[in-house]
């Protein structure tokens, strides 16, 4: 990315009280940072995007990224596809991820078709496409709202389209959860976070990221619509899934 981004240490400190989790100026200085150090995969989940896209999204249809950040995937598609290949909509709460969004593909992919927008991804009004992109969005939606939002999504996809689903998740052994979660801070140590940061962000994600378990992510999917559905990648307790609506 073009514009600066700063090693992530909002939980560094000792903090009275850690307040809510949220997508503000703070997170987006170093989010790229956090994001790196945070979720094991996330590279292998961008790079896959493309191979993807070339395997199932119809030529020049539409691509929406709900919860897009900073726009990561829209540049992992930009970066292997040709502008004419697909048309991109980022969606987004957070005016500041928005603005960084919007400048990002400006500078870095001018010639394709990359729009960003400010929306509760609940209430967006979707037109037809062909792949829907979620990256570690729906675990932070209260659980009541995820089915009615993946049943749009599965009306709106064109049939052939895929929907990606990335996100944290719990295992339904609490013995076996343990030993993810427990490897996972291992992750965080050795990307340099201290005890007390990962202790400070759990606090912090309390009730804000409320992850389910893989079958109750493929339940969800069947249930929306999709009559097929597998886990494409997984590492440790993070996962990433696809959804295939049938042609």
């Amino acid at each position: 990315m073009s514009d600066a981004s700063y090693r992530d240490a909002i939980f560094s400190t000792p903090l009275d009280r850690v307040a809510r989790f949220s997508f503000d100026e703070q997170v987006v200085a170093c989010f790229p940072d956090m994001i790196r150090r945070s979720v094991p995969g996330y590279g292998q989940i961008l790079g896959m995007l493309s191979l993807i896209a070339q395997r199932h999204l119809r030529h020049g249809a539409q691509v929406y990224d709900l919860g897009c950040s900073l726009g990561a995937s829209g540049l992992a598609l930009a970066g292997q596809l040709s502008p004419d290949a697909f048309r991109y909509t980022g969606l987004d709460l957070s005016p500041a991820m928005v603005e960084r969004a919007r400048q990002t593909f400006e500078t870095e992919c001018p010639d394709h078709r990359m729009q960003v927008v400010e929306s509760d991804i609940r209430r967006f009004d979707y037109q037809p496409c062909g792949m829907l992109i979620l990256n570690f969005t729906l675990q932070f939606l209260p659980p009541q709202d995820r089915d009615a939002l993946l049943a749009r999504l599965y009306d709106c996809l064109e049939p052939g389209g895929v929907l990606l689903l990335s996100e944290k998740i719990i295992d339904a052994d609490e013995r076996d959860n343990a030993w993810r979660v427990e490897r996972y801070h291992d992750f965080k140590r050795a990307n340099g976070y201290s005890d007390m940061e990962i202790s400070q962000k759990r606090t912090a994600l309390e009730n804000v990221l409320v992850p389910d378990t893989l079958d109750a992510h493929h339940a969800r999917l069947k249930n929306a619509g999709f009559t097929r559905s597998l886990t494409w990648f997984q590492y440790l307790n993070f996962a990433s899934l696809i959804a295939f609506k049938e042609a």
